[in-house]
């Protein structure tokens, strides 16, 4: 998409009154011309918001119950640009269809939900090629910049666009939107024609629409809880996408799922307290084993490093050619003596040709 289209596109959609007043009312600190109850809403919505500021952690599995990877988020508190902001980051991983896949975003946000720099990271890892697509928002000056690298088996290709900021009022990205909801569980409602401006998995400007769910009961570890759901539907022009959430009382994420998919996120363990008697109380996490293939960057670097050293030993081997009539007589040897000890006679067959090595780096 071009930069012209993407600004008569964002003229042409809006967000809600609902949403943009909601955003407006998050911002901390007192605003002396506005109306009492603005005012009084205003330090809830920002309270709600310091609240807000723990990590979640669910497991991903399938319909029969089989445990398919790990989701996570958290928000702390972070500077960016020496600007006092919230840092998030989510991840999930895991295998879904007997693929290896995996998302991660790592967002820096203000008080007032605006996106400072957004990166989101998704993969797939096909039989012989990884799918790979990283998508990067920056707020530039008065401009919003959306930066997008797709890998695959045709190569890459990056696509940049730019939207005014003067366009995007109620404006929400896939980051931010993960607070929206723990705000919208704590204060437990979801108000009429709430409707923000996002960016679809195209990076095409789109609606999203939140609208409540209702209260229902979610087993948890050995308890039985209430959760609230909250529903997010990404509209687009080509299409449709939505995700059902259920939250408990404090926000807490309980449940996860993208309508459609074969998998869910749900807490198995009841998290630690926020708002309640155990309020003091140190939370104790378990330490886990580190499984590198399923983290996402490191498993990205692992790609990378696997690719640079298939090359560089493919250039060694096309620069000598005489590696091919070594290892000819080396196997022809090793099947005509048979040796007990193969390591050892490996180490007495190459010994020669390591020495020749070392005088001739030495002369």
């Amino acid at each position: 998409m071009e930069e012209g289209e993407s600004v008569q596109k964002a003229r042409e959609l809006k967000a809600s009154l609902q949403a943009v007043e909601f955003i407006r009312n998050i911002e901390p600190g007192l605003r002396f011309l506005l109306l009492l109850m603005w005012l009084l809403l205003s330090r809830a919505a920002a309270r709600d918001l310091e609240l807000c500021l723990f990590a979640d952690s669910l497991v991903t599995v399938s319909d029969s119950g089989r445990e398919l990877g790990e989701f996570s988020v958290s928000v702390t508190k972070a500077t960016y640009n020496q600007e006092l902001c919230y840092l998030l980051h989510a991840n999930s991983h895991g295998v879904i269809d007997d693929l290896p896949c995996g998302t991660s975003i790592t967002a820096y946000i203000s008080p007032k939900l605006e996106i400072l720099e957004e990166n989101h990271h998704e993969y797939v890892q096909l039989d012989n090629n990884t799918a790979d697509r990283k998508t990067s928002i920056i707020k530039q000056d008065d401009q919003l910049v959306v930066t997008r690298v797709i890998s695959g088996r045709e190569g890459e290709k990056t696509q940049t666009q730019s939207f005014p900021l003067s366009s995007l009022e109620g404006f929400v990205s896939e980051a931010s939107s993960f607070l929206i909801q723990r705000i919208l569980a704590r204060q437990k409602t979801v108000p009429d024609d709430m409707i923000f401006l996002s960016l679809d998995a195209d990076s095409v400007l789109s609606e999203s629409v939140y609208r409540a769910l209702g209260w229902k009961k979610q087993t948890v570890g050995e308890e039985l809880v209430d959760i609230f759901g909250i529903e997010r539907t990404m509209c687009s022009e080509s299409s449709s996408a939505a995700w059902h959430s259920y939250f408990m009382p404090d926000g807490h994420l309980a449940s996860r799922v993208q309508l459609g998919s074969p998998a869910v996120m749900k807490l198995l363990n009841l998290p630690f307290v926020l708002d309640g008697a155990e309020k003091d109380k140190p939370p104790v996490f378990e330490k886990k084993p580190l499984v590198w293939e399923e983290d996402v960057e490191l498993y990205s670097k692992f790609l990378d490093r696997k690719e640079e050293l298939k090359a560089d030993h493919s250039t060694y081997v096309r620069q000598h050619p005489e590696l091919k009539a070594l290892m000819a007589d080396f196997l022809q040897f090793l099947l005509m003596r048979k040796p007990q000890d193969v390591f050892s006679f490996a180490q007495d067959f190459f010994a020669p040709f390591a020495s020749q090595s070392h005088t001739t780096n030495s002369s």
